[in-house]
């Protein structure tokens, strides 16, 4: 497993460790960064066999679908059709920031290991500022908790290192965005709230 060897100060990462984890997920590697409340496990979402990678070393069946970061509406274009205008603006509306939504997915567009069993595909405009600056260089990145299934997620990149070892490709060091807990999770068709917004962590601010 490698790894940047310096901790990086919250809200930034060394600009050549940014560009060698956006290399490794672009060669069809599997790394981990920060998100904001914990790491994320993150990869080429549309390499399959990135993300059948992934999925085996978080022990996470396909079935459940994953949650794809982006740094700009724009690069989520080709992977959801908003039903319309008035849906845009609500989804826009909150992003940048830590709100996921459960979008309809264009079709073939989409492959299964992402949609999962569900109707929709779970989408965010990221306000980290180290997640955003990944999808800037590789574009849309699967972000899933860094933990193995029905674990506590990793908040630090020491203990994603405890954690998988050797099973990663990479790990980007950096500061979580502060939150206590997962983004929150809302589902554009019928409006229901999936998954409540979560408060900032103790000695934390939001950013």
């Amino acid at each position: 497993m490698r790894g940047a060897s310096s901790q990086a100060r919250p809200g930034a990462a060394n600009p050549l460790h940014l560009k060698r984890a956006a290399a490794v997920v672009c060669a069809g590697g599997v790394i981990a960064y920060p998100t904001e409340a914990v790491y994320g496990l993150g990869c080429d979402p549309l390499n399959p066999e990135a993300v059948q990678r992934l999925l085996q070393i978080k022990r996470r069946p396909e079935y459940k679908g994953l949650i794809l970061i982006a740094a700009s509406p724009a690069q989520l274009e080709t992977l959801i059709a908003y039903p319309d205008e008035a849906a845009r603006r609500r989804v826009l509306g909150t992003w940048p920031g830590p709100v996921t939504w459960v979008v309809p997915y264009r079709g073939l567009r989409v492959p299964p290991w992402l949609r999962g069993r569900h109707r929709g595909l779970a989408v965010r405009v990221t306000a980290h500022p180290i997640a955003a600056d990944l999808c800037r260089l590789c574009g849309p990145l699967v972000s899933t908790s860094a933990n193995l299934s029905g674990r506590g997620a990793a908040r630090t990149a020491a203990t994603v290192r405890r954690c998988f070892r050797h099973r990663l490709d990479y790990i980007l060091n950096g500061a979580t965005g502060g939150l206590a807990g997962p983004t929150e999770l809302r589902e554009l068709r019928g409006g229901r709230v999936l998954r409540p917004a979560a408060g900032c962590a103790p000695g934390r601010s939001r950013r």
